[in-house]
């Protein structure tokens, strides 16, 4: 048993339960899921308790790339981010350090072993609902604080710190003997597919905001600008805000001349929004 890995194994499992939507700590979404909960943010974490910021900054990158357009419909989700997020990246940190593999873990990670426990997280939580609407009903005080807060709390830190580190701890064994003894092809596909997979969620990231075509012409601008004229991210974000500030000022006064001379006209609809249809 490796001591070193340890804490920074405590530490991954601790950080995935302060990234829950539901915890506490860090008030839920706000200083948890949108911000403890993103690959980015915890590519740095665990950089700082692997001791290579460097490197985890890398495989955050890459992780946030791929699930950077990942949404939750009603509940639903396609993969659980903050089990892919630490577990992913923690598991790649304790074995290559290399953004591709973390990648492909964080997907395996949070495709299978997230789903698996949020789906039972869900199913607690139905049962911890239940009790406290009858806490409620009763004027219960206690009740209510016991089975919405304290054992809601308990179970979110359970299924999610201890599962992460022991994937973490425990898994870096398996990962190295995987891609000790599997053909050099075969680490050379993941490798290639790891590095695909962030093109892809920014393409489907891509499909969600750009809704006219013609707007594709601002994304190969900066495409070329970065690629072949060598500007720095900072300097294209300033060129952009610039260019969407224009393109808001020219299409605001398009549009003035034709609400003047338009006649008016009866409105059936006026809560319609196209672009919800």
């Amino acid at each position: 048993m490796d001591l070193t890995l340890l804490f920074p194994a405590l530490m991954c499992g601790v950080f995935c339960y302060l990234g829950a939507i539901e915890s506490a700590c860090l008030f839920g979404m706000s200083g948890g899921y949108y911000v403890m909960g993103r690959p980015l943010v915890a590519g740095l974490l665990c950089g700082l308790v692997f001791g290579d910021v460097s490197a985890g900054v890398l495989c955050g990158v890459a992780v946030q790339a791929v699930f950077i357009a990942n949404l939750s419909t009603g509940g639903a989700t396609n993969s659980e981010i903050t089990y892919a997020s630490y577990g992913g990246i923690g598991l790649a940190m304790a074995t290559t350090k290399d953004p591709a593999i973390a990648v492909t873990l964080s997907v395996l990670m949070g495709q299978t072993l997230g789903l698996i426990f949020y789906n039972t997280r869900m199913a607690l939580y139905s049962f911890f609902n239940g009790k406290a609407q009858t806490a409620a009903e009763a004027n219960d005080g206690r009740g209510i604080t016991k089975w919405h807060i304290i054992y809601p709390q308990i179970c979110t830190f359970f299924i999610r710190a201890v599962p992460v580190f022991l994937v973490v701890y425990f898994g870096q064994g398996v990962v190295e003997t995987l891609l000790n003894s599997v053909p050099e092809v075969v680490t050379h596909i993941i490798s290639v597919l790891g590095g695909v997979l962030p093109a892809l969620g920014i393409g489907m990231l891509m499909n969600i905001v750009i809704k006219d075509k013609a707007q594709l012409i601002f994304f190969l601008a900066g495409f070329v600008l970065l690629s072949f004229a060598g500007l720095s991210m900072i300097a294209i974000v300033f060129l952009a805000t610039l260019v969407a500030y224009l393109v808001f000022l020219s299409s605001g006064k398009t549009a003035e001349p034709a609400l003047a001379t338009s006649e008016p006209q009866e409105t059936t609809a006026v809560y319609e929004d196209d672009d919800l249809f």
